[in-house]
């Protein structure tokens, strides 16, 4: 498979802002998995200045991009008879949702999130793709959505810094569904926050990225902000929720997925894509 780069358009929504063992689930946790255990962790102040994200980590902007220049080189392998059918998880104010529709004339992307708050600003940045029928945004958490679709559905599911945020349970279970309601050779991709394998480096980068957050928004007077990221942060590097790379390639590998490949790599920044069976 062949991914070719595009250059996406300019855009107004700030934009250029030692390996472990795999975690497992026995089959009866995993069966009895449920929606309400997906979190709420944007419901503050940082879902309602989210564009602050380019403060304190410009290169998300970057993957974000990225995210769109991989679907635009992507060729599915099986005959496509109209528009390719995308699902978004965790769209948030529309920072990748706007990178997904910018990526090919041929998209139409159906977005999720469970924050109303960043919702709103996502439908007014989106205003023009909502009206154009290429988006619909709908609330609800992930794994609720992906459940209300049919079997090999989707020609593609995205994500931008969404999957990261999910407990180890419950991003598994979104991780099997998006299996099931990808078409065979669907593409799946995600860029997010993969953390280090070598845990005392990632510390390193850790720490390195909050100085660069107490800087920022020092210089900006925004302590308020400030206290909110380091808050989330913690829920971030929790044993509960931290995503590592090596045990993100492990899971992915056992549920199923194919030709699983990291695209691109900056600190815990990262392009991930993988394809259905």
């Amino acid at each position: 498979m062949i991914f070719q780069s595009c250059r996406l358009p300019t855009d107004n929504l700030g934009l250029n802002y030692p390996s472990r063992p795999c975690p497992t689930l026995l089959p009866s946790t995993y069966t009895t998995m449920t929606t309400s255990q997906a979190e709420q962790l944007f419901s503050g102040l940082i879902g309602a200045e989210y564009d602050m994200l380019r403060v304190i980590c410009p290169a998300a902007a970057e993957v974000s991009h990225r995210v769109g220049r991989r679907v635009a080189g992507w060729q599915p392998a099986y005959p496509v008879a109209g528009p390719l059918q995308a699902f978004e998880i965790g769209c948030g104010t529309g920072i990748t949702t706007l990178a997904l529709l910018s990526s090919r004339v041929d998209l139409i992307v159906h977005a999720v999130d469970n924050e109303p708050t960043m919702l709103d600003q996502a439908r007014v940045h989106l205003r023009d793709w909502l009206e154009s029928g290429r988006l619909s945004i709908e609330h609800t958490d992930a794994l609720a959505g992906l459940r209300n679709l049919p079997s090999h559905s989707l020609d593609l599911v995205a994500s931008g810094y969404a999957i990261h945020n999910f407990l180890q349970d419950y991003r598994r279970a979104v991780l099997a569904e998006i299996l099931r309601v990808l078409k065979p050779g669907g593409l799946f991709v995600n860029g997010d926050r993969y953390g280090l394998d070598d845990t005392l480096e990632h510390t390193r980068l850790t720490q390195q990225e909050v100085r660069h957050w107490f800087k920022g928004f020092g210089e900006l007077g925004r302590l308020d902000l400030l206290e909110s990221w380091v808050v989330h942060l913690f829920s971030d590097e929790s044993p509960d929720h931290i995503m590592r790379l090596g045990d993100s390639l492990r899971l992915m590998e056992d549920l199923g997925f194919q030709s699983i490949a990291v695209d691109y790599r900056d600190g815990v920044n990262t392009l991930l894509a993988a394809l259905a069976p």
